[in-house]
């Protein structure tokens, strides 16, 4: 336990409640947060986390000016659904590369836990993009990957991301809540 996993952990928590309230500045704390999980998944050898941490960096950029003026119009964004073509090519999508990313992990680096953590990697770029997008069941998505990072931070000793990881399963279940309310009557958003 860092005191900088610490703070990711504080920022990541304020990110993700504002992100269920659709609130614009999860983008800016979110920002934070990635930024100083790049060194806390560096120390812990899980590499794919690392990755996306990075890519991250760029998808909260993304996020931050699509919720500002990515609707019709450049207005403010909306919740909408995914169509069914989308979700069988998100699903191909997650399944491809979770197996290859895992393989490239297990192969050519000592990552620990290769395939579970490529497929939190795979996943949340998933559930991120979505997410940017404001497509309501980014938030299903998150549920996978916190059960999966639950798992794979207890092993890695990695408590405090752990305990977020475990809000963060709670809030997704209610960030589904609301974000379906939302997408039910705009007005509420």
């Amino acid at each position: 336990m860092s005191a900088i996993e610490i703070i990711a952990a504080i920022f990541g928590l304020v990110s993700v409640w504002l992100t269920v309230k659709e609130n614009i500045w999860c983008w800016p704390t979110g920002l934070v947060m990635v930024f100083l999980y790049i060194f806390v998944f560096y120390e812990a050898r899980l590499y794919s986390d690392v990755i996306l941490q990075v890519i991250y960096i760029f998808l909260q950029i993304y996020g931050w000016y699509a919720w500002l003026y990515g609707g019709k119009d450049d207005t403010p964004l909306s919740v909408t659904r995914i169509s069914k073509q989308g979700i069988l090519v998100w699903s191909g999508v997650a399944l491809i590369g979770t197996f290859t990313l895992g393989y490239i992990m297990n192969v050519y680096t000592n990552a620990a836990l290769p395939y579970p953590d490529a497929s939190i990697t795979i996943l949340s770029l998933i559930a991120q993009w979505l997410m940017a997008k404001k497509i309501l069941e980014s938030w299903i998505i998150w549920i996978m990957v916190d059960a999966i990072a639950l798992g794979v931070y207890t092993v890695k000793h990695l408590y405090p991301t752990t305990g977020l990881y475990t809000v963060f399963l709670v809030l997704a279940a209610l960030g589904y809540k609301e974000w379906q309310k939302a997408y039910r009557n705009p007005r509420l958003g």
